[in-house]
């Protein structure tokens, strides 16, 4: 049964966070973390916030970019947006909506991922059961195996040669810096070809209009705003954004 969907929202905010937090944990496990440092000068205290808790707060920022570079977000808005192009409707559907379907298509795909990393992640280190560390190890596991399904093993093999980390013998030694490039360069590929497939019945309609046209010395009339009609009736004939959101979703190799 799917989770309710403000749920996994907070859930996926937590996650993330917990994740973004990765990044700052050497230098933290090392000097500690002193949230506040009090200085005494000329009788009067002052406050100052370390260069960690700032490096940390900077990492903060990048958030949503883990958010959605880390996720099946990246292809789910390049397909969406190669459809509309293809369609020809210029700014329908707009951005926003857009967006929002990607996002919430992300999060239905991702559900099983956020599910997992909360209860094994984030439910026990709030509940005071394992510690921060061994959190950031199970929220590190169920997005790591999400990645290296979506992630072909040519994009890893060129990024660990680019890095020079020669030492990698299984998929799940491969680091977590060299994974996430990885990744995306395999998520824009996917997307891209999946594109191609989308723009294929829409350029054989532009075609066909076209040479219509010029069989009836209609040079002059633009065949795209003949073509756009019959592109958005074969497009709702065959129940086009079923097609596309059942296709994307099956896209993805959650095993």
């Amino acid at each position: 049964m799917m989770a309710n969907p403000s749920r996994l929202v907070k859930r996926g905010i937590s996650i993330f966070a917990l994740l973004a937090l990765t990044i700052a944990m050497p230098a933290a496990a090392q000097v500690g973390l002193p949230i506040v440092n009090m200085v005494e000068e000329g009788g009067a205290t002052k406050y100052s916030l370390t260069l960690q808790l700032l490096a940390l707060m900077s990492v903060l920022t990048l958030l949503p970019s883990l958010l959605l570079m880390m996720t099946s977000f990246v292809r789910i808005i390049i397909v969406f947006s190669l459809l509309r192009q293809a369609l020809g409707t210029a700014q329908t559907p707009p951005n926003q909506v857009l967006v929002g379907l990607a996002l919430f298509l992300t999060l239905f795909i991702m559900s099983p991922v956020l599910t997992s990393i909360y209860d094994d992640a984030i439910t026990p280190y709030f509940e005071e059961q394992i510690s921060f560390e061994a959190a950031l190890v199970a929220a590190e596991a169920p997005v790591r195996t999400f990645m290296l399904n979506q992630t072909r093993e040519s994009d890893i093999s060129m990024f660990l040669e680019i890095a020079g980390n020669t030492d990698v013998a299984e998929p799940a030694d491969v680091p977590f810096l060299t994974l996430v490039p990885a990744f995306i360069t395999s998520e824009l590929k996917s997307a891209f070809s999946i594109g191609f497939l989308i723009y294929i019945p829409f350029v054989v309609i532009d075609l066909v209009v076209a040479s219509v046209l010029m069989s009836m010395g209609m040079m002059m009339l633009s065949p795209m705003m003949i073509s756009m009609p019959f592109k958005l009736m074969l497009f709702v004939l065959v129940d086009g954004w079923t097609l596309i959101m059942g296709s994307l979703t099956a896209s993805f190799a959650l095993g």
